[in-house]
């Protein structure tokens, strides 16, 4: 019989064949001995050889295997991933290894502190261009939501299962800009928000699956019309 963990650690993955193993056992070895973990790995309609990688590292390390023969996108399977979670405690990562697992300790020691902690990259290691687009974003984004934080787009966060159930159920407003819509529905919904700054690396391996260049004018759009689509979505009812 399966025993419940104290916590659960969400990571989308789509073609991370080259680097997803050592990407989980990094998380593992650094996670494990703070807490009783088990992994929820949704896998993306993976074209190379991820879901065989899944299968074995799934046989040496606690996971739910969560596996799609179509893309469903990012924004899509991290709500599958969070439909599954059963453990008091669920943390989000993505899985191309640029947020460093040893940050970890400072959530776990302050996961009652607020409902919702969220990282803080205070040096992202990511390009030029995303990093002004990411600006650019962030001006609109706190323009109409006014939530004094740094980072609302950052990949790592820590929160209790009920929370996450609450407002995973109303998301669907961005297909790609995920954490971007989570954040505004936390802030909307009244949960406290508490960030913490984390280190931001290089990609394990690869390049972005979802901001590539081509599609960065069509992502813009979409993610401008999405937060007025929440807001009206998330006003006080009369």
């Amino acid at each position: 019989m399966r025993a419940t963990p104290e916590l659960q650690i969400l990571l989308p993955v789509h073609n991370e064949a080259e680097s997803i193993a050592a990407t989980i056992r990094e998380i593992y070895e650094e996670i494990s001995p703070l807490a009783t973990v088990e992994f929820i790995l949704c896998e993306d309609g993976s074209k190379d050889t991820t879901k065989e990688v899944l299968r074995e590292i799934a046989k040496e390390i606690p996971a739910k295997l969560l596996l799609s023969d179509a893309r469903k996108g990012y924004s899509r399977a991290v709500r599958d991933g969070m439909a599954a979670a059963d453990a008091p405690f669920l943390l989000c990562l993505d899985s191309d290894g640029q947020c460093d697992p040893k940050d970890f300790a400072e959530f776990w020691k302050n996961r009652n502190r607020a409902d919702v902690l969220i990282g803080w990259r205070v040096h992202r290691a990511d390009t030029v261009l995303r990093k002004a687009m990411s600006r650019t974003f962030l001006a609109a984004w706190k323009s109409l939501y006014r939530v004094p934080i740094h980072d609302p787009s950052c990949p790592f966060m820590l929160a209790r299962n009920e929370i996450i159930r609450d407002i995973s159920t109303t998301m669907g407003a961005m297909r790609e800009g995920f954490w971007w819509e989570f954040t505004a529905r936390v802030a909307r919904s009244g949960y406290s928000i508490h960030e913490i700054p984390v280190h931001h690396r290089d990609r394990a391996a690869g390049v972005t699956q979802v901001y590539r260049l081509g599609k960065l004018p069509r992502i813009g759009y979409q993610h401008f019309l999405a937060l007025f689509r929440i807001l009206r979505e998330t006003r006080p009812q009369a």
